[in-house]
């Protein structure tokens, strides 16, 4: 998306999110702030989570986040849009960030 991102993820260690995010937001402001010259804040504040519990809410976001450039007019099919988890999902792609969730690949059985 243009001016944020949703990231659905599953730790393995406690506290495994809250690491991530804080690396994750330290090499993006080291990487901006070096390659665009400039100071100051990059985020306008802290990330926010949710805990997902249930199977039917966790599908609920993925057809959420995988439709969300759809919606935004940025693509036409979800496949389209180069940082789309449904690439790995729903049509296969290999990648060592994303690994497709066995509940998501068990709607094709």
């Amino acid at each position: 998306m243009t001016n944020y991102v949703h990231i659905l993820c599953t730790p393995h260690i406690v506290q495994g999110i809250s690491q991530m995010m804080q690396s994750l937001g330290r090499q993006c402001v080291r990487y901006f702030k070096y390659t665009y010259k400039r100071t100051g804040t990059l985020w306008e504040g802290r990330y926010k989570s949710s805990l997902v519990e249930s199977e039917s809410y966790l599908l609920e976001l993925y057809r959420y986040i995988e439709l969300n450039p759809i919606r935004a007019k940025m693509v036409t099919e979800p496949a389209d849009y180069k940082w789309s988890s449904y690439q790995i999902n729903g049509i296969g792609k290999q990648s060592e960030l994303c690994t497709a969730h066995p509940l998501y690949l068990a709607i094709n059985r």
